[in-house]
């Protein structure tokens, strides 16, 4: 019996997302199963792959050929190095960051925020400052013009 280690789809016409299965190759994309060892979430940023590596390993073991796609999946979480034997078997799977870093990332936004609207009030004023300066500089060369015009007018 040839084995296949490919991608069961569920979900909406949209919003797909697939089961990493083991199955004759014979079956219809969405048959039976041997067994399912991994899930697959594409429309998640960054993609869902969870796969177990145990039994990922064993199929790959006994004979399973991946299709295009798990072989990819395999790829990134490392497994297919770890079974051929070649370095990089850590993967290069990314993985969501914690609620936790997302409450700090809004404080620090707030805080960033914050210091803006500080820095923006500071500049308004020295921007107030300098215009009252401008302003009284004519006026005092105004006064300084005013003496010599009466000067010429007098002579």
């Amino acid at each position: 019996m040839a084995v296949k280690i490919r991608l069961k789809r569920f979900g909406k016409i949209h919003s797909p997302y697939y089961r990493i299965v083991v199955a004759d190759s014979r079956t219809k994309r969405d048959g039976r199963v041997i067994e399912e060892i991994g899930k697959y979430h594409p429309t998640e940023e960054p993609s869902l792959m969870e796969v177990n590596s145990e039994r990922a390993q064993y199929w790959l073991g006994v004979g399973a050929q991946p299709s295009e796609q798990v072989l990819v999946i395999l790829k990134v979480t490392g497994d297919w190095q770890k079974f051929k034997g070649l370095p990089g078997a850590e993967g290069t799977l990314r993985v969501k960051g914690v609620a936790a870093d997302s409450t700090a990332a809004i404080a620090a936004a707030a805080d960033a925020a914050e210091k803006a609207k500080s820095k923006a009030a500071e500049a308004k004023a020295a921007e107030a400052k300098a215009a009252e300066a401008a302003a009284a500089a004519p006026v005092e060369s105004a006064d300084e013009d005013a003496p010599a015009a009466t000067e010429d007018a007098e002579a």
